[in-house]
């Protein structure tokens, strides 16, 4: 899967998506998704297959079992494994509930 086609399905939520970060301000619920790292497969000196890691950090005002399962149930469909973490972070008010997925 492509950063792309991962974005199509971002917005498939019918959520606000942004990669990194909006440039002006939104309403929760939304979504950033971001890409983190890679753990290519490869061997001589050469990479054979590109596998990159991203978050997908859904906002949110309230725990919002809703939006979650939106999320989740998309991810499910296309065989994109996940683990989650969740914070609550108080500056912002915000539920930040993080998807760790890995495009291969």
């Amino acid at each position: 899967m492509t950063i792309t086609e991962l974005k199509s399905l971002l917005d498939a939520t019918g959520y606000p998506v942004a990669y990194s970060h909006f440039r002006e301000s939104v309403s929760p619920p939304f979504i950033v998704y971001r890409e983190v790292g890679s753990e290519n497969l490869g061997a001589d000196n050469k990479v054979y297959h590109d596998v990159k890691d991203f978050d997908i950090e859904l906002y949110t005002t309230i725990k919002d079992l809703t939006s979650e399962n939106v999320i989740e149930q998309i991810l499910k469909d296309n065989e994109l494994p996940y683990d989650t973490t969740e914070v609550y972070i108080e500056d912002e008010r915000l539920f930040q509930k993080t998807y760790e997925v890995r495009l291969i």
